[in-house]
């Protein structure tokens, strides 16, 4: 059946309130003593010359203001009151009244007309009396009822989704969130859109190729593969490449969240699981793109102290059901995109589920150019701007940093009333992003500032004269963020690393410390990132990639994640104690090979250290005209 030819009721919703308008109607018309019991109304005129003709027994005065008039037996059997003594409402004869009504007006003149009729011999008796709103009773005896009415429909309206005609949807609940696209969406992401991740483009094609063209796959005997899993770092662009296969398939495209399968009430999670695949066979060839599925794709059975996590668990079961119980001819691919891998649960990894897993890495410096050139088109730049420059001048940046410091050098440059984004407002944006706002007006005493340059030469010294170090690029003793001073470094992309490498980067870093050793002989606590940086790389050394001849040819790294060493270790308490001298033998030694090297040049750095005072800002320029070309350099050359 075709879900589009069922007529949905229109308001069903409003029932509920008609019903209880209808309540309050009913029970007011009740209360209401004009409606039930008979009276008719009349004026204080008319009132006198019934009372004048001794044609009333009583009169009642309600609330000062009303006044009811019951007559007398033989004034019942005047024609001029048939309308009132036939019978009431309920087809009785009314005898005993109250059978007129009126409004008293003042009623010191109305007492005084009932006292003058008393003093001419009429008899009749009258009373005052204080009654109640009849329909106020109702309504403040039936208030907990229509308020537990009305916090009832406000909740099912909340869980169905609100809106006009939510009472509608009330049981919606268990339906699948996935927002739809297709071929008549305003999707208009493609590939041409996603610069860099050229290996990922290619297996996606494919997975679009399978959709349009299954029998050139299949008429082999081959099967399309049932699910791809998107495995990156943030912002390395899973998200986008999932939007650019959206536009690119021209097939049904259902896009969702984990976190949209997770609700507080049971049994909600996998209800719109099966609601979801439900949807993507009747549209069959169909993609369904789960993003973050960590949210409910985590491995089952850890720290379940609780039991809290049933219901995602129970979640992840339904969807390990419908990724399994696919037939090869239902054309329904699954993509999903994480970037914690390592936490999702073995099921789910499994070929036959995930078939592929495909990694989104950190552009390298040719991407980076292509993901500058996507994101620069918007931008009026100046016409010497160097791309290629941009590229190399950021390192590990991914595509959103990118997009980041595109929009930022375009906010500086605005900020400047420039007509055009230049080079050097990327440069700024890149050091604003990397290191933080700069704080010109922040108090620094000179006895700091003094400190802090030698600290930042030291860096720059040590860092100039080591061959893997990466070169410096500029240093600056401007506090930016929560540093005082910062130095930047461009540091070669590898792809593995040696001992010397890691050892030269581990010197540089305690330069700056070391530099404060052999000037003034002392120490500060402006190291702390510097000494945080250096004994990971140890520790790193030693207990992951086993470059330490005491521990050997040995790991302690798990990159299954199976087993939790936050309370066991993976070795001996005497390993542990050759570990931890090692880690400080690796440290110390670094640092003192810096000192060595900073009293070789002890001079050079002095000039430096003066010059960054005087500048504040120093480049690569001015360390080759201070130290000149690199050491390693002309070994390079001669050879």
């Amino acid at each position: 059946m075709n879900k589009k030819n069922i007529k949905q009721p229109k308001n069903s919703s409003y029932w509920m309130y008609g019903l209880i308008i209808s309540i309050f109607i009913i029970f007011t018309y009740l209360g209401n003593s004009d409606n039930f019991g008979g009276t008719k109304k009349i004026n204080i005129s008319t009132f006198e010359k019934y009372l004048n003709a001794s044609e009333v027994s009583k009169i009642t005065i309600i609330n000062k203001t009303l006044a009811e008039v019951t007559l007398t037996d033989n004034a019942l059997l005047n024609e001029v009151h048939k309308d009132v003594s036939k019978s009431n409402i309920l087809g009785q004869r009314n005898t005993y009244g109250p059978h007129y009504s009126f409004e008293v007006g003042d009623l010191e003149l109305f007492q005084r007309r009932l006292e003058d009729a008393e003093s001419k011999g009429i008899l009749f008796n009258y009373e005052f009396k204080t009654v109640e709103s009849k329909w106020l009773d109702v309504l403040i005896g039936f208030l907990p009822l229509i308020i537990l009415i009305g916090l009832w429909i406000f909740f099912m309206r909340r869980m169905s989704g609100g809106g006009a005609g939510g009472g509608s949807q009330i049981f919606s609940i268990g339906k699948s969130k996935a927002k739809l696209f297709d071929e008549k969406s305003d999707i208009k992401t493609t590939f041409k859109d996603v610069a860099g991740l050229e290996g990922a483009k290619e297996e996606v094609k494919e997975i679009v190729d399978f959709l349009k063209n299954p029998t050139k796959y299949t008429k082999l005997g081959g099967k399309i593969p049932k699910g791809a899993l998107l495995v990156g770092l943030p912002g390395t662009g899973k998200t986008l490449l999932a939007k650019a296969v959206a536009g690119e398939a021209k097939v049904p495209f259902f896009s969702l969240s984990g976190s949209d399968f997770v609700e507080m009430f049971v049994g909600v999670g996998a209800s719109r699981v099966r609601d979801l695949f439900k949807q993507a066979k009747d549209k069959s060839p169909a993609i369904i793109f789960i993003d973050e599925i960590d949210a409910i794709g985590r491995a089952r059975g850890k720290s379940n102290i609780t039991g809290s996590n049933d219901e995602r668990e129970n979640t992840l079961n339904q969807l390990l059901t419908e990724m399994d119980g696919f037939g090869t001819n239902t054309n329904v691919i699954v993509m999903a995109a994480t970037n914690r891998a390592d936490v999702l649960d073995k099921a789910l990894m499994r070929a036959g589920r995930f078939d592929r897993q495909i990694y989104v890495d950190l552009p390298d410096v040719k991407e980076r150019k292509e993901i500058f050139e996507v994101h620069l088109k918007p931008l009026k730049k100046s016409k010497d701007l160097d791309v290629e420059f941009l590229s190399k001048q950021t390192p590990g940046f991914s595509g959103a940093d990118i997009a980041n410091v595109c929009n930022e050098a375009a906010l500086i440059a605005a900020r400047k009333s420039k007509k055009s984004v230049g080079k050097q407002d990327f440069l700024d944006a890149v050091d604003r992003i990397v290191g933080g706002l700069e704080k010109k007006n922040k108090i620094i005493s000179a006895k700091e500032k003094e400190t802090i340059a030698f600290h930042e030469a030291g860096h720059a010294t040590v860092s100039w004269m080591l061959e893997h170090a990466a070169p410096l690029v500029k240093v600056t003793i401007v506090p930016r963020g929560r540093s005082l001073g910062a130095a930047w470094y461009l540091p070669e992309e590898r792809q593995i690393v040696s001992t010397d490498q890691i050892l030269d980067e581990m010197c540089a870093a305690l330069g700056g410390r070391a530099a404060e050793k052999v000037i003034f002989d002392k120490i500060s606590t402006g190291a702390l990132s510097d000494l945080e940086k250096v004994t990971k790389q140890a520790r790193s050394m030693v207990t992951v990639y086993g470059l330490n001849d005491k521990i050997g040819n040995l790991t302690y790294y798990d990159s299954t994640g199976d087993n939790d060493y936050s309370f066991t270790k993976p070795y001996s308490d005497t390993t542990a104690q050759v570990i931890d001298k090692e880690i400080s033998n690796i440290v110390e030694t670094q640092f003192k090979r810096a000192i060595s090297l900073l009293k070789k040049h002890k001079q050079k750095l002095t000039e430096l250290a003066n010059y960054l005072l005087e500048k504040e800002v120093i480049f690569k320029e001015d360390l080759v005209r201070i130290f000149g070309e690199r050491p390693f350099q002309e070994i390079k050359i001669k050879k």
